[in-house]
């Protein structure tokens, strides 16, 4: 087995100590943003902001593969945007794409691109991840109220709607459509008829009919919105005076009826619309309007926090302790019902052997070491479907699920040590890696592995003075002297565990030490 040094794209990187700067980038399907701000005193102080149309979502040809012009123009602006963060420390920049990689089948490729040109790891989140970061985006950006908000974010491919108090989600939806999804769909001959607006309107209305009713029963005292789409339609209204600082049901129809009036998307240039936006104009506003008509919505004010805000104080939640991954694995522990004192115990031995492995194996320990306890700590949570063939069923469980606080790349990692932390490892498994990731995932498996053999018995106790000696192929567990003898299952564990390891390509050997 090779043994790479090389970080996999979803490890999780170690919140920096204290950055001086922070920075976050936002891989849009519309757009691609970045902010680069200063913590001082535990708040966000933005120094600058860069954003471009990148339209990431347009180059999705019609088996969902990211051309080559789209990629082109993305890592054209990745270049400049590494020319600004370049020297920031691993950590304190966080990029996240968004609905366009999430349905591109060429993400990965495109990615590991990215990542060697930009120098810092990408992570594609779910949708209902990518609400939660836009409305702590948002909430951070508005003062505090005490009632809930409903808050909407029309993207190139996806929406956003979220329904939260003060800094704490209650609903999160993603919804499957977005201004340049639209445009290719309704808009793509650059004419803007009557009857073109609405059928976009309809198809909006029924992708909001399976949210309408659990959102109107849960309620929200106002509402908000972020990012371009509806930043742009606010703006046009104000420029055309239909709304101050407001968008109402009437300003929309007013406006709704003078860009079927003008008929083409260049002419839309006389309402105000800035020439970047003229395509994905009328897809935006065809989407706001169902969403103000299905959940009847009163008013709407602007807001400017949106998703790359979201992610800044994410990672300063991160840096101070406050990692709401901690507080999803803690909920799927309690959900699932899953034996903590044993889950500790596995962590622990699982931990103090990875600590020698990566040295010896020359992996980045600081880098893996969460996986491998978050791994360690939901191994079991499979059981609570049935105890037959459990780490598959654990395995579904965590790649399916949403969990808040992780990309999908780092789901897909934990759900895969789950898989193989027991019985017979196929390497079909590591096969949708490429080899530089799928090596330290590999480690990680074996480490994993042994852990649940030693705690087998499941006495709590931590087994933190087992040494182990490494190389690329093999490796020997050095136990207390008589510790083994007084264990024979322990040991027949190991000799199985030997087996099935040597099929996986090493070879493992275990003894006592010398008296």
């Amino acid at each position: 087995m090779t043994i790479s040094s090389t970080t996999p794209a979803d490890a999780v990187s170690p919140a920096p100590s204290s950055p001086e700067l922070i920075a976050a980038i936002d891989m849009g399907s519309n757009s691609f943003h970045m902010v680069v701000a200063q913590l001082v005193h535990n708040e966000i102080r933005p120094l600058e902001k860069l954003g471009e149309k990148v339209q990431l979502a347009a180059g999705l040809d019609e088996r969902n593969f990211l051309d080559e012009a789209s990629q082109h123009r993305a890592l054209a602006c990745l270049e400049r945007f590494a020319q600004r963060i370049s020297g920031m420390p691993r950590g304190a920049v966080q990029i996240v794409g968004t609905n366009a990689l999430r349905v591109a089948k060429n993400a990965r490729a495109f990615i590991r691109k990215a990542e060697k040109l930009i120098g810092h790891p990408i992570s594609v989140i779910s949708g209902r991840e990518e609400a939660r970061l836009i409305y702590l985006g948002v909430a951070h950006s508005l003062s505090d109220d005490a009632d809930n908000r409903l808050v909407i974010d029309i993207g190139g491919g996806s929406t956003e709607f979220i329904i939260g108090q003060r800094f704490e989600t209650k609903e999160l939806e993603s919804l499957h459509m977005g201004c340049v999804s639209y445009r290719d769909r309704f808009f793509g001959d650059g004419k803007i008829t009557q009857l073109q607006f609405a059928r976009a309107f309809v198809e909006a209305s029924r992708e909001l009919l399976n949210i309408r009713n659990r959102y109107r029963s849960v309620g929200w005292h106002h509402c908000v919105g972020s990012s371009g789409s509806i930043k742009a339609i606010e703006q046009v209204l104000a420029h055309n005076q239909w709304g101050t600082h407001k968008i109402t049901p009437d300003g929309l129809v007013k406006l709704k009826d003078e860009v079927v009036r003008l008929g083409k998307i260049s002419q839309l240039t006389k309402l105000g619309v800035r020439k970047d936006r003229l395509s994905i104009f009328p897809a935006g506003l065809a989407i706001l309007m169902a969403a103000f008509d299905v959940l009847q919505i009163e008013e709407m004010e602007f807001c400017d926090g949106a998703l790359r805000e979201g992610l800044l104080y994410d990672m300063i939640g991160r840096i101070h302790h406050e990692d709401v991954r901690e507080r999803t694995i803690n909920s799927l522990q309690e959900r699932y019902h899953i034996d903590r004192e044993h889950a500790a115990a596995v962590e622990g031995t699982a931990i103090a052997l990875w600590k020698q492995l990566a040295e010896q194996w020359k992996l980045p320990s600081e880098e893996l070491t969460e996986l491998l306890r978050w791994a360690s700590r939901l191994h079991e949570v499979g059981l609570a479907i049935s105890h037959t063939q459990f780490h598959k069923h654990g395995a579904y469980l965590i790649r399916y699920s949403d969990l808040a606080g992780f990309s999908r790349q780092t789901q897909q990692s934990l759900a895969m040590l789950i898989r193989v932390h027991r019985r017979k490892i196929l390497d079909t498994v590591f096969d949708e890696y490429a080899l530089e990731d799928a090596d330290p995932l590999k480690q990680l498996a074996v480490a994993l592995r042994l852990a649940v053999v030693l705690q087998h018995s499941r006495n709590g106790e931590v087994l933190d003075s087992i040494k182990v000696k490494a190389n690329k192929r093999s490796l020997t567990l050095i136990f207390p002297k008589d510790w083994l003898q007084s264990r024979p299952l322990t040991c027949a564990d190991l000799e199985a565990e030997k087996g099935l390891l040597t099929k996986f390509g090493i070879d493992m050997e275990f003894k006592e030490e010398d008296s």
